[in-house]
């Protein structure tokens, strides 16, 4: 199965409204491995690794994020898979 990895940062409300949390949940759930992070300007930041097809199911969630969010743009950049495992949150 083709591998993809992502990095996205997201912009809107999404700070304070468990994005991040949600983000890791939802990875899991999908398998999808990486980090999610808060930047300083309000935005998130993530690194995705799986599945090219839980990436994606990954990414359209980002674009909606959980219930209190609310997304105004997501920018994907494309990258070189590594092979990482594990999903977490930096803080």
């Amino acid at each position: 199965m083709p591998m993809r990895r992502v990095n996205v940062i997201v912009s809107g409300n999404v700070q304070g409204v468990g994005y991040r949390f949600s983000a890791a949940q939802e990875a899991e759930r999908l398998g999808v491995s990486g980090w999610v992070r808060n930047l300083h300007d309000g935005r998130v930041e993530a690194e995705l690794e799986g599945e090219e097809s839980h990436v994606d199911a990954l990414l359209a969630w980002m674009a909606e994020g959980p219930q209190f969010a609310e997304v105004t743009s997501s920018r994907v950049s494309e990258r070189t898979p590594k092979g990482i495992q594990g999903f977490r949150v930096v803080r």
